[in-house]
């Protein structure tokens, strides 16, 4: 059925250019996009670095609300929620689970950096552009993009009066979201504009056990922004926003479950099984993949953020000095039945509050001269703080286990209180030569220096007080059958309270040549490297991981931007290769932790195809294909799979690892593709002047999505097609959308059920699960 649907849409796709063809059109040219991924405003097609570019307009025809709506339409680019943290990955390259580690994917915010790991599922509002920048973007981003960037510009004030109403409706999954925007003139010199969105939705994983549907998700966001223009020299923008997005459940379920093995409580029997002998039968009333799944504890997630930022501008005769400053500042509150099963086993408390102050200044020379340049001083500090607890509660099926030998783990916690202080001083210089107006020799540089002091003390605490126990069983056991070791347990006699500090200094250099072969046609070549800092481990259980090194990068690029058949075909080719070393990993140690730790040498490269076409007047194509080789050159230290015979090196808590050298990571399939569609024409019809209708297409080929990298799940390849239809006038639009209308179950991250394995001895694994078909209307008013 699928394969008829696909081939279905390109029937009428070509029906629509034979139809068409016949017709002679007025030429029509394709529109200019200017990006901002070199500091400045320039025309994407003459910035010689690799990136795809969405304006506002691409988002609305999209339905594009967050970062994992993103990634159908970006090759190369992965992101997702896993239990307790997110994820994003360029090029096979991203950051694991780990509170302690930078995004190696950076996103930046009106030139603030986003760069911790729940600021990824903050939702979209009210932006102009996104650029997704592809390979080390160290010169101008900084230290921590080793992988690429996400630059994202808000909507500006405008002078003239804008107002925007919107209205989205999702029966399917029971989604509703409000969106508003006005801007205009306050003063002859000062406009403002104010953009909200609320967004509430009911979920499309049903939870059997408590009859509901999940995840159910609340949102809202409002942002104020002011332009003061005193004079033609200076201006002021000051942008302030307050974001809340909440959640209750998640799109998790089980989606296997295999027999345990000798030794184990039930030899032979499934989790389910062992948990319906411990009077539980409904804890796992399914393991496939069918979008139910059963949770008993409660489950939400609370994520407050505030944004402040100000960005001046000074024209100093012919440069332009910037300064932009950013607070940022969230709280995250979750709880989580992490045992994922509808039995009373265990679950996880999760409190991070963050806090960060930026201050950039730039001063940027004229265009037009044989030397131009740019060059800065950036400014960083923040604080983290991270707490968690996992909680066995009096009544879980622990204390029934080995006769009630594990019986004073029930009603005990392990908590954990993690710190981490980072001040980062960098100053930043690149400059080009135009050897000629075809000729360009480009060179950049960027010192970083930076400092963190962190901490980390695991206690058993008794959760009916609150305090530290005073069960000298409770602590021990924990360290014995969890490999928690904590400030009370006797068989860890070092205790679990950590600190230490580290300081590092970086040099990135980059060089880039591009050669104007004519007008429209660019070929240009790199070399760069990039720099991640080392730091501090924040969920390991165990007091041997602790510190990680820093991990660097040594990137080289070439390609081709070409414009041609008369500014209506759009053709962007580029090759890379990226070598990693000390590329930081975070896996799951096969219990109830993940360790950090480093792989010695990463290799990825591949190539990159995208672009646009007008095929006829009315009649448009985006295009994008990638091709991507990911292999771990040298990774003897990784995490085992479950069931898996070590044969790597000895880990930091003492238990043999596994050698992953020569394979692929998580993330990393060899093809991926995006090609849309956009037809628009007149009509005359019910008060309404235009009919446009749009067709996305999503190829992923096959892909390991275990975060250990376990076989049994590098997941088949997958198409996803998205339809929009529309009807416009100047004021009033109202579309009817589908996305995923291939129905494809999409799993977009595997782990083993912790405890499954090395308590209770079964092979059982979890699975996040993207969205299965949507469908839903739009309804906007612009004045």
């Amino acid at each position: 059925m699928k394969n008829k649907a696909i081939k279905s849409i390109f029937t009428l796709s070509a029906c629509a250019l034979a139809i068409n063809a016949a017709t002679a059109q007025e030429q029509v040219t394709l529109e200019v996009i200017q990006v901002t991924a070199q500091k400045r405003s320039e025309n994407a097609q003459e910035t010689p670095i690799s990136m795809n570019v969405l304006s506002a307009d691409d988002l609305k025809e999209k339905s594009i609300e967050k970062i994992d709506d993103l990634q159908y339409s970006v090759p190369n680019l992965h992101m997702t929620e896993t239990g307790i943290s997110t994820q994003m990955f360029i090029r096979g390259i991203g950051t694991g689970n780990n509170q302690g580690f930078e995004q190696s994917v950076g996103q930046y915010i009106d030139g603030v950096h986003y760069g911790r790991q729940q600021l990824l599922r903050m939702p979209f509002l009210d932006l102009e552009r996104i650029e997704v920048l592809k390979g080390p973007q160290s010169i101008m981003f900084g230290k921590n993009s080793v992988a690429g960037a996400l630059n994202l510009s808000s909507a500006k004030p405008t002078q003239d009066t804008e107002i925007h109403l919107g209205l989205q409706y999702q029966p399917t999954i029971g989604a509703t979201e409000i969106t508003g925007m006005v801007s205009g003139a306050l003063t002859d010199t000062l406009s403002a504009r104010l953009a909200v969105r609320d967004y509430s939705e009911d979920g499309y994983v049903e939870n059997t056990f408590k009859d509901r549907d999940e995840t159910i998700r609340e949102e809202s966001a409002v942002r104020l922004s002011l332009m003061w223009e005193p004079s033609d020299t200076m201006n002021f923008l000051f942008k302030v926003e307050q974001d809340e997005f909440d959640g209750t459940g998640r799109q998790i379920e089980v989606i296997r479950d295999e027999p345990s093995l000798a030794g184990s409580p039930i030899p032979g029997a499934t989790f389910s099984q062992i948990l319906g002998a411990l009077g539980h039968p409904n804890a796992i009333s399914e393991n496939e993949l069918n979008y139910q799944r059963q949770a008993d504890a409660e489950e939400s997630n609370n994520n407050s953020l505030t944004n402040s930022t100000l960005t001046a501008n000074f024209k100093l005769g012919d440069y332009t000095l910037t300064s932009v400053s950013g607070f940022v500042s969230y709280d995250f509150v979750e709880t989580c039945d992490c045992d994922y099963t509808a039995a009373p086993i265990f679950s996880v408390f999760i409190d991070e509050e963050y806090e960060q102050f930026s201050q950039e200044i730039r001063l940027v020379s004229p265009l037009g001269e044989k030397f131009d340049w740019l060059g800065g001083l950036f400014y960083q500090t923040s604080e983290l703080g991270f707490d968690d607890n996992i909680k066995i509660p009096t009544n879980s099926v622990l204390g029934l286990l080995s006769g009630g030998a594990l019986s004073p783990l029930t009603g005990h916690g392990a908590g954990r209180n993690y710190q981490l202080d980072t001040d980062m001083f960098s100053a930043f210089f690149q400059g080009r030569y135009h050897f000629t107006e075809a000729l360009t020799l480009t060179l950049g540089a960027r010192f970083t220096s930076e400092e963190k002091t962190s901490s980390r003390i695991m206690n058993i605490t008794d959760l009916a007080t609150g305090n530290i126990t005073t069960n000298p069983m409770a602590p021990a056991l924990f360290d014995a059958v969890f490999g928690i070791q904590s400030e009370q347990s006797p068989l860890s006699p070092q205790g679990h309270n950590l600190k230490g500090e580290r300081k590092e200094n970086s040099f990135t250099p980059l060089i880039n040549i591009s050669y104007k072969i004519d007008q429209n046609i660019m070929a240009y070549a790199s070399a760069t490297t990039g720099f991640k800092a080392g730091g501090f481990d924040a969920r390991a259980n165990n007091v041997n991981s602790w510190e990680f090194e820093e991990e660097e990068a040594t990137a080289y690029e070439m390609g081709i931007k070409s414009l041609l058949l008369d500014d209506t075909l759009e053709i962007n080719l580029s090759f890379y290769r990226t070598e990693y070393d000390n590329l930081q990993v975070s896996q799951f140690d096969g219990v109830l932790g993940f360790n950090v730790g480093n792989a010695k040498e990463t290799v990825v490269q591949g190539v990159e195809v995208d672009g646009r076409w007008i095929i006829l007047d009315g009649l448009s194509m985006q295009y994008g294909v990638a091709y991507l080789d990911h292999e771990y050159k040298d990774f003897t230290n990784g995490n085992c799979h479950s069931r898996q015979v070590p044969d790597g090196d000895i880990g930091a808590d003492g238990n043999q690892l596994c050698d992953y050298t020569g394979k692929s990571g998580q993330y990393t399939p060899k093809f991926t593709a995006s090609i849309g569609f956009d037809y628009f024409t007149d009509i005359s019809f019910l008060g309404f002047e235009y009919f446009r209708t749009t067709l996305g297409l999503y190829h992923s080929a096959k892909q390991n999505v275990d975060v250990n990298l376990n076989p049994l799940y590098e997941v088949d390849s997958y198409d996803k097609v998205d339809m929009r239809i529309a009807l416009e006038s100047e004021n009033w639009n109202i579309a009817l959308f589908g996305k995923n209308m291939t129905n494809e179950e999409v799993l977009t991250y595997v782990g083993n059920n912790p405890l499954s394995g090395s308590t209770f001895g079964t092979d059982t694994f979890y699975g996040f699960v993207d969205r299965p078909a949507v469908y839903g209307i739009q309804l906007d008013y612009n004045f």
